[in-house]
């Protein structure tokens, strides 16, 4: 479109309100501050949506510097109903509706009044920010509010009494018409350009912001079924790893898994620092149980236990340790995603775990199961036996301190422990390292 007079911004929620309709609120008002815009205007479809991000983002409207419209164009429910509320002017095509805005769970049931409450407040005091009109009548001065708080209450509780909109035990909910008649609506249009010639805007120009593809791939990664899946990929990288133990492939698998699993929700505002922290904790706590500690207990137990409770967490929104205005849906949902990821481990696990470990892919990868398929790999320099004798100067965690003769050496197992004092026998070297079994192992083996 030509360059006019008039420059507004575009941008749709035609989604649920979540993370992904607050980035592109935010892009779009940052768009309009950039072009010095004139105006911007919100095209709606939507049936609600999570309530800490519809509070961000009437927030962010009431905060703009721009006049900001919003065209519904079939619905405004819950969420959607509070954001519209925050906009200057509302308009609304033939058959729409706006209102509806108890709060409910997941499954569609009513929250407890604590929800209902805190929604009750913001509905007023976005209504209540639109300012009041000056009534003379008879020489008599009062002010009425634009629009009425009290529609705005009724909205999401079913108790509120407004007299001559509605007196029964229903939320109410406005087609155009009666939004029109209770100044909950400007006009009824069919599209933006009768909005715009409805406010007798004629010259301009529209600057439309569309989600951009890093928008796209961080709504595919936090999906449900994609983040599971990843879980999945974290869950089969740690068992590998602890079937076979060494810094390889499982590992590096598990950490890119990680990634893919934590960047999108921390960017959707999900993850916190804290929940990212706890399984980084996890995970150390594991590593310390494989490398460190011999068999498998309290470290390896603990840092599972981390690592699930945070991939759990990262799912519900929450601020800080506050869960206040967690939706217990969102939490069987969350855990629902874990359990079923958790499952779908347990069955590739035994699906793959024995003969995945034996197949040559596997085995150039990771550090061999047995120290027979790890000899091909390793080599004595010239004039050192493969048998050569000694002792574990240090436990082996699988890395330590032998003795050979007089000299001390640095050595590591293939991921046996030895403890201190017990005998050895070394059957290669490797990056400076002495590879070495139990003296007793290799007898048994002769």
């Amino acid at each position: 479109m030509a360059q006019g007079n008039w420059k507004i911004v575009q941008f749709d929620i035609k989604e649920e309100i979540a993370p992904s309709a607050t980035r592109i609120v935010s892009k779009g008002l940052a768009s309009a501050a950039e072009n010095n815009a004139d105006l911007v205007i919100i095209h709606m479809n939507t049936f609600g949506g999570l309530l800490t991000d519809a509070d961000s983002i009437r927030t962010a409207i009431m905060n703009a510097k721009q006049p900001v419209y919003v065209f519904i164009d079939k619905n405004a429910a819950s969420a959607g109903a509070l954001i519209s509320i925050a906009c200057d002017k509302i308009f609304m095509a033939p058959g729409a509706s706006i209102g509806s805005a108890t709060v409910v769970d997941g499954e569609g049931n009513v929250l407890p009044d604590k929800y209902q409450s805190y929604m009750r407040s913001i509905m007023r005091s976005t209504a209540e920010s639109h300012g009041k009109d000056t009534i003379i009548k008879n020489g008599d001065t009062t002010f009425k509010y634009v629009r009425d708080p009290l529609i705005a209450e009724g909205m999401v509780d079913p108790r509120t009494i407004v007299p001559g909109v509605i007196d029964s035990t229903k939320v109410i909910a406005f087609t155009p018409q009666e939004a029109i008649e209770n100044n909950y609506c400007e006009a009824e249009v069919s599209s933006i350009s009768e909005l715009l010639e409805h406010e007798k805007i004629e010259d301009y120009e529209i600057i439309k912001v569309q989600k951009s593809s890093m928008d796209k791939i961080i709504g595919i990664l936090s999906g449900p079924v994609v983040s599971g899946a990843l879980i999945m990929f974290i869950f089969w990288g740690i068992f590998f790893e602890l079937r076979s133990p060494g810094i390889g492939f499982p590992l590096a698998a598990a950490i890119l898994a990680a990634l893919l699993y934590f960047a999108p929700l921390y960017l959707e505002g999900l993850a916190a620092n804290w929940e990212i922290l706890l399984f980084i904790v996890g995970l150390i706590l594991i590593g310390v149980e494989i490398f460190v500690i011999p068999g498998f207990g309290i470290a390896g137990i603990a840092g599972i236990t981390f690592t699930v409770i945070s991939l759990v967490l990262s799912l519900v929104r929450n601020v800080n340790f506050d869960f206040t205005f967690t939706a217990e849906g969102d939490l069987v949902r969350a855990l629902t995603i874990v359990f079923m990821a958790l499952v779908g481990f347990i069955i590739g696990a035994l699906i793959m775990g024995k003969g995945f470990l034996n197949t040559p892919l596997f085995k150039r990868l990771v550090l061999s199961d047995t120290l027979q398929d790890a000899r091909v790999n390793i080599s004595l320099p010239e004039g050192e036996t493969i048998a050569q004798a000694g002792f574990a100067h240090t436990d082996l965690r699988p890395m330590g301190k032998i003795r050979l003769g007089d000299d001390i050496e640095d050595a590591k197992t293939m991921g046996e422990f030895i403890a201190e004092g017990e005998s050895i026998r070394v059957i290669g070297k490797e990056l400076g390292y002495y590879v070495v079994e139990r003296s007793i192992e290799l007898e048994a083996k002769s």
